[in-house]
């Protein structure tokens, strides 16, 4: 590993609640899901990051949200019908920053390339911090139950797997996926689960019951918006609450007046500043 990942992880000020977690890093700066946003978010003094993870053809997990890479770089096709080398073969940046603008790939010959979740965890482990890693398995997806179970050998690989430890990032499992979880439970006990609910009709259909083993529930901020009862409710039943995507300073009050426990954001450098108009 080069000097440079090690170095990902600036000091960080320490901060009250809410952590600030970077969706798919500072995504509304740099490229998502490239070790520029990560880095990025940590420049800004996050506590954490997100990442979304999907099978590639060949069984390698690889971080990317959307089923399709279209959007995110300039080929075409499923993510899972799609193998490594070719994926790494694609521009990951390029959709982000307008050809005009100064960054070559010489200057950052990692910018544009297609990030593994290995990559990922590889750096930051090596940075010997205890930083929050939030690791989405996204469905449905013709792998079905591969995902997990590659997710958990990626952890295990990684010494991961056990809980939260000094030293070593603390990863949650996320998924809008109870299926998912469970599987996930199954196997890695101690791995800490996050289930998210949508603000749409299976939100409203959702009783608010959250399956055994699952410690925190991930909440679409316009459910804070809507329902600013539903955080104290699950409060009150000993869940942990998450907040995402967070991108403007009103949702960032209503999470601080809600007591939010961790804020998932695309903007990390607006949430830590607003919280610290707060403090």
């Amino acid at each position: 590993m080069d000097v440079e990942d090690r170095a990902v992880l600036p000091a960080r000020p320490v901060r009250r609640h809410p952590l600030v977690i970077a969706h798919r890093g500072a995504s509304d700066e740099e490229p998502e899901h490239t070790l520029a946003a990560y880095r990025r978010a940590f420049d800004h003094g996050a506590d954490g990051v997100e990442c979304d993870v999907r099978l590639t053809a060949d069984h390698h997990l690889v971080c990317v949200h959307d089923r399709k890479v279209n959007r995110t770089s300039n080929g075409d096709g499923a993510v899972s019908t799609l193998e490594l080398a070719t994926l790494e073969e694609l521009d990951w940046a390029s959709w982000k920053r307008g050809a005009a603008e100064s960054e070559t790939p010489e200057s950052d010959p990692e910018r544009g390339h297609l990030l593994t979740l290995r990559r990922l965890l590889d750096t930051l482990v090596d940075t010997g911090e205890e930083v929050v890693t939030l690791i989405e398995t996204k469905h449905p997806t013709r792998h079905g139950a591969d995902v997990e179970l590659a997710l958990v050998q990626a952890l295990r690989f990684f010494d991961l797997d056990g809980g939260d430890r000094p030293g070593r990032p603390h990863v949650r499992v996320m998924s809008f996926s109870r299926r998912a979880l469970l599987r996930v439970h199954k196997v890695a006990p101690k791995v800490p689960l996050v289930y998210l609910v949508e603000a749409g009709l299976s939100a409203m259909a959702w009783d608010g019951v959250v399956p055994k083993g699952i410690g925190a529930v991930g909440l679409d901020v316009r459910l804070l918006r809507k329902r600013p009862q539903m955080a104290a409710g699950l409060h009150r039943r000993g869940h942990q609450v998450y907040a995402w995507t967070v991108d403007d300073e009103a949702d960032v009050d209503r999470c601080l007046e809600q007591g939010i426990d961790v804020i998932i954001t695309n903007r990390p450098a607006m949430v830590i500043a607003r919280m610290a108009l707060a403090d």
